[in-house]
């Protein structure tokens, strides 16, 4: 097996990804006067799940002794041969660069799907999606990292992240260009890659990440608007900061209850 096997599968990612996003922009040809694109009641919004999905189920097969996992270990081999002392950690701030992008494009007066109040809502909601979800398979599946530093390998949360964040900026601009969408899908890309690199994660881990993190996305696109009607969200009473605690970039979220 030789790297450019690895390098192979992560393009696919990649562009398959571009593929979700092309297919969400000829849906939107059908339904432009939809103001939610994830309508349940059409079918043909279903499409845009396989890709994601399919990503879920090649984590899910890597969890036995098969071909993907043994790819998962050749991939690693071949990483640390060729790349035994690389160290570039930025793939621990890059993961959140399609929000802050979202963010400075609203500032700039690009115009969104969604105005800033819903999308701060929307960012909170895949937030805790996405933390449940991978925080809860990371203790059950409980998969040693490459590293050997810990059992929490499965899946890459960073990259769940990412492309939590890439599909949000996705789904807020592609209205005005699906170039933003392509340049977020590739900066949750390049964090998968680096995951991999820094010998965090395998690559199932990454895959199965992506999946979940476009899949937390598209869950709250669907849910959101109920709650708003239910709870009645004033979008007036959020707010959104930049936080950084710990070594680490983030959000911060708050809504006034009065």
């Amino acid at each position: 097996m030789q790297i450019h096997t690895m390098k192979s599968i992560l393009l696919l990612l990649f562009l398959l990804a571009i593929k979700l996003n092309a297919q969400e922009i000829d849906s939107n040809k059908v339904e432009a006067e939809a103001k939610f694109e994830h309508n349940l009641s059409n079918p043909k919004k279903f499409e845009s799940y396989i890709i994601p999905s399919l990503f879920v189920s090649y984590g899910v097969i890597s969890l036995g002794n098969n071909a993907i996992r043994d790819l998962d270990f050749s991939t690693k081999a071949e990483l640390s041969e060729d790349h035994p002392k690389f160290a570039a950690h930025i793939d621990d701030y890059i993961e959140f660069s399609p929000l802050f992008a979202m963010y400075g494009l609203d500032i700039a007066g690009i115009k969104s799907k969604n105005k800033v109040g819903d999308q701060s809502a929307m960012v909170l909601m895949t937030t805790v999606i996405t933390t449940a979800v991978i925080t809860t398979l990371k203790h059950q599946v409980h998969r040693l990292r490459p590293d050997g530093s810990s059992y929490n390998s499965f899946p890459s949360g960073h990259t769940a992240t990412a492309f939590a964040a890439a599909e949000l900026f996705n789904q807020e601009f592609k209205g005005q260009s699906p170039w933003f969408g392509y340049a977020g899908y590739t900066i949750a890309s390049a964090t998968g890659i680096l995951r991999m690199y820094n010998n965090k994660h395998w690559l199932s881990d990454v895959v199965a990440g992506a999946g979940f993190g476009i899949l937390s996305t598209k869950l709250t696109y669907v849910i959101y608007p109920y709650l708003k009607k239910i709870f009645k969200v004033n979008e007036r009473k959020l707010s959104i900061a930049p936080a950084y605690q710990n070594g680490s970039l983030g959000f911060g979220l708050g809504y006034k209850l009065n």
